[in-house]
């Protein structure tokens, strides 16, 4: 029989690459996974890694038990779902990613109702891109992600994780009330203004990088930051322009003017879940709540 906690430990050691990181990943030192490694080995009397300097790779065995432990630790993880169904009570701890703009509007509020409603759940949050924390998500690291997707450009998908869309918010120009970028109205129009962006490698610096390229020029971005509140800040006092989503509106009245741009585009948010966990009473009550404060928002 199978040691399914080390099956685990070869499904992390292919998911994240060095033993040093599963070590770190599952709180464990980097001999202890290794010893585990050497007895499932025995356990199923084939080689499963080969040395590659000072690293390991799998062997062809060892992608195969992989594959097959997916459905397994998915499968437990269900078993474990449906019980904590039939309790029918939201407890223990439900870990969350969340990008910066709908952790503002719409987690504050959630908290709130997840305190008073489920007192016996706690609920971690921790900021992330959506690409990287719709990986950790199917990796096991976060338990429900709030991520988004931009037109033109698909969010990751991974077949363990489902999806359920929360809302959509408008894209559109901002610009400064005063000063010399003040009066454009068009995105074509912004050609020569300095833009604020995400770094590249998000999907908004894509999307937004389409946009003026469809517009008809490249955008002089001189300021890259992650922080939106920063794009405002930037947009507000005069220094550039940026393409911003609505959901950064939602407690209070724009500081910047707003205009639409071509086709108006719509951001989608959602949440993803492992299918196998996604029935347990924790992840429904935060998604509930989440769904409840989107509603109050409107």
């Amino acid at each position: 029989m199978i040691d399914v906690r080390r099956l685990r430990l070869l499904r992390e050691l292919a998911l994240r690459g060095t033993l040093g990181d599963v070590a770190a990943a599952l709180h464990q030192s980097p001999s202890s996974v290794s010893q585990q490694l050497s007895l499932l080995e025995r356990e199923v009397g084939v080689p499963l890694l080969i040395k590659a300097g000072r690293r390991v790779r799998l062997t062809p065995q060892a992608e195969i038990l992989v594959e097959h432990a997916a459905a397994v630790l998915e499968r437990l993880e269900l078993a474990e779902s449906d019980l904590a169904a039939s309790l029918e009570e939201a407890a223990g701890s439900v870990r969350i990613a969340v990008f910066q703009s709908a952790a503002l509007a719409f987690m504050p509020e959630a908290l709130d109702e997840l305190a008073q409603e489920h007192p016996r759940l706690r609920v971690s949050m921790t900021q992330r891109e959506p690409e990287s924390a719709l990986h950790e998500t199917w990796a096991r690291d976060f338990d429900l992600v709030i991520a988004e997707q931009y037109p033109g450009h698909a969010a990751p998908h991974h077949p363990e994780l489902d999806r359920v869309e929360l809302t959509r918010d408008a894209i559109r120009l901002a610009v400064p009330r005063t000063g010399p970028w003040a009066g454009l109205r068009r995105i074509e129009d912004a050609a020569d203004a300095p833009w604020v962006m995400e770094p590249r490698g998000v999907a908004s610096r894509h999307h937004a990088e389409q946009a003026c390229r469809v517009a008809g020029f490249e955008p002089d971005v001189r300021y890259e930051t992650a922080d939106l509140q920063a794009h405002v800040r930037l947009v507000e006092n005069g220094n550039a322009v940026a393409l911003l989503p609505d959901l950064l509106w939602l407690r209070h009245e724009p500081p910047v003017a707003l205009h639409p741009l071509p086709g108006d585009p719509q951001r989608t948010v959602f949440t993803a879940a492992r299918r196998g966990s996604a029935a347990s009473p924790g992840l429904r009550a935060c998604r509930a709540a989440l769904e409840h404060a989107v509603a109050r928002s409107r």
